[in-house]
């Protein structure tokens, strides 16, 4: 099964079994009568693999791999928006229980948990001579992957969630009540995915490229124990995907933001999409409904590309950000560069008006950059290879949750917070700045005495960067507040990391008072270096910063009409 060549395959387990893709309670009482029913589906190891490609298929879903993610890239500090969009809301916390976005995050994470009870209770009843030697424990082991994966996502979305493990016949059956993070963890996510872990495959050939492996389960393993804390046995899990050789940093950074060189060798859990249109769908339609099949296009291509291009730009770039870019410095000896001025990665991943290179076959500065927008997204828009975005907002272009990268830079973490070798530490953040083509943190403490500057202080606003000793604590203020929004931005994992490490307060206050300098002195700095910032300055943290309460705002509340109609949450 080549996921990316889902659309046939989709169209016939989605006929073949019909529960598997209800969202309407309705569909729970009414009978398709064209559709194979439940007690006669489950015999044949075709059909259950069909009805695994299901529960990928859930993973396509625009709140969770793709265009609905734009709103939760506003809660960090890599986004900002205009008050006329959407996402301001979001931006500024002032969202409610009753957004349809939160509602519908909720709801395709357990259709998707949902699919994945059924491939697995179902396989627990199974005749076991339909299936060849270790055939049920993989098709079983990626259905605990991805319910892991969607389980993960509730928990440290909504800081927690209800536990459903059995296929849900009813109506009667939906309601439960609220399980915290870690009743979550410890009942599902943990167990599930070492099963995942000693039953997948290290690789699997072409032909089932997309499918979940043995470093999916493994790394996805390690976050969670990053995420509790416990550096050492995350530790030992990063280690274990980084000795495997199996994966490594491709030579273009670029490869991973792109329809091409998809499922690369820096690919660890991927989810694919594709812009072809079906015949069986309507177009516009994306993912799957029990009407329309295989149009499984990603619309974060319009949120993030230029307005003038085809997209919406609702996703903009925080000046934090840009300038974070701006100060990571390219290092002329590094043979990754050629004429760039700029990163390697800050040309994959946003672009500003004096940006290297073409954007949507023109001269960057060609069009936009007025009314404070310093730059634009880049990363998951289609600008290298398309002059305007899809008409009907559909994208080919993968979503990564793991990469390669991510796993050396956690692996970082979990050394610097576990008494682990600083230097070590540095070795592992270095790998991926190279690649980037910028100067390394051995060079510049090599170069300065033992000390490197703190690249995320505004050279812009305070004048200079201080220089500080390399310790674990600033050695973690670095991966922290530079190394990971610079390499990850628009990933999906900034804000669950502001919160997991208790900095969103600061973060929020300290962007703040940017923005309030740059206001004061705008008549010194307009369309001046580095930011060239235009007509005003976007107050991206002026609201965020007086509305953020921990309690409140670390995760999302519970949709109102899931509260309404469960007593138990």
């Amino acid at each position: 099964m080549k996921i990316k060549s889902i659309k046939t395959i989709w169209a016939l387990s989605l006929t073949a079994v019909f529960a598997l893709s209800c969202s309407e309670n309705e569909y729970l009482e009414e009978i398709n009568p064209n559709a194979i029913t439940t007690d006669v589906f489950w015999e044949s190891s075709t059909q259950f693999d069909a009805a695994l490609t299901t529960v990928y298929g859930a993973t396509q879903f625009q709140s969770i791999s793709g265009g609905d993610l734009q709103f939760e890239m506003m809660l960090g500090d890599e986004a900002g928006t205009e008050s006329w969009y959407a996402p301001f809301a979001y931006r500024n916390l002032t969202y409610t229980d009753g957004a349809s976005q939160i509602a519908n995050k909720w709801s395709q994470l357990y259709i998707g948990i949902y699919r994945a009870n059924q491939v697995i209770n179902n396989l627990a009843t199974a005749d076991t001579s339909v299936f060849a030697e270790g055939e049920r424990e993989t098709i079983e082991a990626q259905a605990k992957f991805l319910r892991a994966f969607f389980y993960f996502q509730v928990a440290h979305t909504f800081g927690g969630g209800v536990i459903k493990l059995d296929a849900i016949e009813s109506a009667e059956d939906l309601p439960g009540t609220f399980s915290t993070i870690d009743e979550i963890t410890n009942s599902i996510i943990i167990p599930d995915l070492e099963y995942a872990r000693e039953n997948l495959p290290q690789t699997w050939d072409d032909s089932n490229i997309a499918r979940v492996t043995w470093g999916s389960a493994t790394s996805l393993l390690g976050k969670v124990y990053l995420y509790d804390e416990d550096w050492t046995t995350a530790a030992s899990l990063f280690k274990s995907v980084i000795d495997s050789g199996i994966y490594s940093l491709t030579a273009d950074i670029n490869d991973n933001f792109r329809h091409e060189n998809e499922f690369n060798s820096e690919s660890i859990f991927e989810v694919a999409y594709n812009a072809e249109i079906s015949p069986a769908s309507g177009g516009a339609a994306v993912d799957d409904n029990s009407f329309e099949t295989g149009a499984e296009a990603s619309t974060l291509a319009t949120a993030v590309g230029q307005l003038n291009y085809g997209g919406y730009n609702t996703v903009l770039p925080t000046y934090f950000l840009h300038e974070l870019f701006v100060n990571d410095e390219v290092d002329p000896s590094n043979p990754v560069n050629d004429d760039n001025l700029q990163s390697k990665r800050m040309g994959g991943s946003v672009v500003p008006s004096n940006g290297d290179g073409l954007y949507y076959n023109v001269e960057p500065g060609s069009k936009g950059w007025a009314y404070g927008q310093s730059t634009y997204a880049k990363k998951h828009a289609n600008w290298y290879h398309l002059e305007f975005e899809d008409g009907n907002s559909r994208s080919g272009i993968n979503f990564r949750h793991i990469r390669y990268a991510d796993v050396l830079l956690m692996y970082a973490e979990a050394l610097l917070n576990s008494g682990g070798s600083v230097d070590e530490a540095i070795e592992y953040i270095d790998m991926i700045r190279a690649r980037a083509g910028v100067i390394t943190l051995r060079q510049y403490l090599n170069e300065n005495g033992n000390t490197f500057p703190q690249l995320h202080v505004s050279k812009q606003v305070n004048g200079t960067q201080p220089m500080v000793p390399a310790t674990a604590a600033t050695v973690l203020t670095h991966l922290q507040r530079v190394e990971r929004p610079l390499e990850l931005c628009f990933e999906g994992h900034r804000y669950k990391d502001l919160v997991r490490w208790g900095i969103v307060q600061e973060v929020y206050n300290d962007l703040r008072a940017e923005e309030i300098w740059r206001e004061e002195n705008f008549e010194a700095i307009e369309d001046q270096a580095p930011l060239f910032i235009r007509e005003r300055i976007r107050p991206d943290f002026l609201f965020s910063s007086q509305n953020y309460t921990p309690a409140v705002h670390n995760y999302f509340p519970i949709p109102a009409a899931e509260v309404q109609t469960n007593d138990g949450l």
